[in-house]
């Protein structure tokens, strides 16, 4: 699920990357196939998995998993990239471990209201959403440059939960405050780390990036997941592993057609 989470939040600044270019055909390719990735196979992918429960249950994990970025993950981060020169990477680190606090808080009075019947869910944080410059990475230490791969992973899943978080949700306060949070992890924190990891180069550097990631995925990963789930008696994960390698294959012929347009 992390795959596609992350699959879906790059594919989205790769379409903004080709509009950007004058490529609108491969613009809307991208976000064709981010949409195939967050609304098929993530989605598909959390039903096998029991993602989801009640809203109580939903709350509880987001609460855990803002926790841990804002008082343990992101600060560590900041420490290490302050340690080996990349000062811009670790303030902002900094930055989103507050960030992720202040989210904490606010699904902490969201639970108490969800268990209470009591009290009002927070409103939802307001979006300043980023945009991303092509261009190679801002950070020069290995270590950080891992970092920003695992936080930009651990935003994108965030996404992708609190937006099927948002779908269950009986009350429409919290479905806004699962929505609206979810947006500020994709198009502030993510989109933010991504400029500083370099994840955005020209439209044909992106489709050569997603050409290998899809390749990855329909020859080896989901091949690999279908035959472990298959020997475990998990027949409903086998085939849906099986199904997604062969949607993630239609997906690198499709990014290949676009790369050999452009290069011709």
């Amino acid at each position: 699920m992390r795959g596609e989470a992350f699959a879906n939040a790059s594919y989205l600044l790769y379409a903004t990357q080709a509009q950007q270019e004058g490529h609108q055909s491969v613009a809307r390719l991208f976000e064709r196939t981010a949409g195939v990735e967050l609304g098929e196979h993530f989605k598909e992918e959390a039903a096998l998995s029991g993602l989801v429960g009640d809203d109580a249950a939903n709350v509880r994990d987001t609460i855990s998993g803002e926790k841990y970025e804002s008082q343990t993950m992101y600060p560590r981060f900041a420490q290490q990239a302050e340690a080996d020169g990349d000062t811009q990477a670790a303030d902002r680190f900094s930055e989103v471990a507050q960030d992720e606090g202040k989210h904490a808080r606010a699904f902490g009075a969201a639970l108490k209201a969800v268990e209470s019947g009591q009290g009002t869910i927070p409103e939802p944080p307001q979006v300043k959403a980023a945009q991303v410059r092509q261009g190679k990475a801002e950070v020069r230490a290995s270590r950080t440059r891992a970092n920003l791969d695992e936080a930009m992973h651990g935003e994108a899943l965030a996404h992708a939960k609190y937006q099927l978080y948002a779908e269950h949700a009986k009350d429409p306060a919290l479905a806004d405050l699962f929505r609206g949070t979810g947006e500020v992890e994709l198009r502030e924190h993510f989109t933010e780390e991504a400029e500083l990891a370099g994840l955005v180069g020209t439209t044909k550097d992106n489709l050569t990036s997603a050409i290998a990631g899809e390749r990855y995925e329909s020859q080896t990963m989901y091949p690999t997941f279908a035959k472990r789930a298959k020997a475990a008696g998990d027949i409903e994960a086998a085939t849906r592993f099986a199904h997604n390698a062969e949607d993630e294959a239609g997906h690198a012929r499709s990014f290949q057609n676009a790369l050999d347009q452009l290069q011709r």
